[in-house]
């Protein structure tokens, strides 16, 4: 609907809105400031693709499901906060997001998609719910500023490459 508007800066989506199509607000490199009203379900793929200007967003509690590559190449993103409703994360949804410094993962959550989390260099901590049972290929690979991750009993799964190029990890505490 608006992918490539580099001129866009902020938009307001309406309460009539339930979901946000995939590659809605692509490459929109000037957009900072986004309002998502609670009526909103779904986040669809691509949504948010590349949105180097934006640095903050609420998904509300009534997302559900964040796409693949919602997120991907946000490199100014540095908070983000995850409703508890939240039940799925799609791969890539937070690759190079190289800004995030921080992540809360909801217990809504089972598993942690494929490169979920890559390259998000200034990530220095994460916990991860016990409501997962399994972390993706690549879900935190290269990210260099890992110092320390806690793994729950519940995970069953550990993909490869999985904490590849975490080169500052100094703790794993399974």
């Amino acid at each position: 609907a608006f992918s490539s508007c580099t001129g866009l800066t902020e938009i307001t989506i309406p309460d009539s809105v339930t979901s946000i199509g995939g590659g809605a607000f692509q490459s929109c490199d000037s957009l900072t400031e986004i309002t998502i009203p609670d009526s909103v379900t779904s986040i669809g793929d691509f949504v948010f693709t590349e949105c180097g200007s934006l640095t903050a967003i609420t998904l509300p509690d009534g997302v559900t499901s964040i796409g693949s590559h919602s997120f991907y190449g946000c490199e100014n993103l540095t908070e983000i906060t995850i409703s508890d409703s939240v039940t799925s994360i799609g791969q890539d949804a937070f690759s190079g997001c190289t800004s995030l410094t921080a992540i809360t993962i909801p217990d809504s959550v089972t598993s942690i998609e494929r490169y979920t989390f890559s390259g998000c260099t200034s990530l220095a901590a994460i916990t991860i719910p016990d409501s997962v049972t399994e972390i993706g290929e690549g879900a935190f690979c290269d990210c260099t500023n890992l110092t320390e991750i806690t793994i729950p009993d519940s995970v069953t799964s550990i993909g490869n490459s999985a904490f590849q190029g975490c080169t500052s990890l100094t703790a794993v505490i399974i």
